[in-house]
C-alpha cells in the first residue's frame, strides 16, 4: 500500500493532518508526520523527512504532502539521500496539504497505485469550498 508523509513546519500541524486523514482512510495506511525541528521549534528537517519516508515506504511508494515551499525543498534534499531505487518510488504532490492528504489517504487505502494516489491529491488544487 502507498504510504504518506506529511511534511510541515509545525509538528502539531503534521500530527493534526495525519489524524484527520487517518480518520478517513483507516488505521492500515501508513501516514507518517514529519513536522517541526527536533527541538520542538517551527521549521523543516530533511533528515526527519527522510526518516518518515523510510517508515512510510512498504515498497509500493510514498506520497509526500508539504505545507510550504521550504518543506518541499527539505523533501527534495531528503530524496537526494535515498538510493536510486527508493527515490523512484517517492513523489511530492503539488497539492494543498489538508485536502490533498485526505484525498491521497482515501485513495491509497483502497489499494490504488502510486500515480493514482498522487493524482487524487493533486485534484484537490481545484476543489471549491463555496
Amino acid at each position: 500500500m502507498v504510504g504518506l508523509v506529511i511534511a510541515s513546519h509545525s509538528a502539531k500541524l503534521a500530527e493534526g493532518v495525519k489524524e484527520l486523514a487517518a480518520q478517513m482512510a483507516g488505521d492500515d495506511l501508513k501516514i507518517i508526520p514529519a513536522g517541526g525541528l527536533a527541538d520542538g521549534t517551527i521549521g523543516t528537517d530533511a533528515v526527519r523527512i527522510g526518516q518518515a519516508i523510510q517508515k512510510a515506504d512498504s515498497g509500493d511508494g510514498v506520497v509526500v504532502l508539504a505545507d510550504l515551499g521550504s518543506a518541499v525543498l527539505s523533501t527534495q534534499t531528503a530524496l537526494e539521500l535515498l538510493d536510486e531505487k527508493q527515490k523512484g518510488r517517492i513523489r511530492i504532490a503539488d497539492a494543498p496539504l489538508v485536502e490533498g492528504a485526505v484525498g491521497a489517504a482515501v485513495t491509497a487505502s483502497a489499494g490504488s497505485p502510486l500515480n493514482e494516489v498522487v493524482g487524487e491529491a493533486e485534484k484537490a488544487r481545484d476543489l471549491k469550498k463555496l
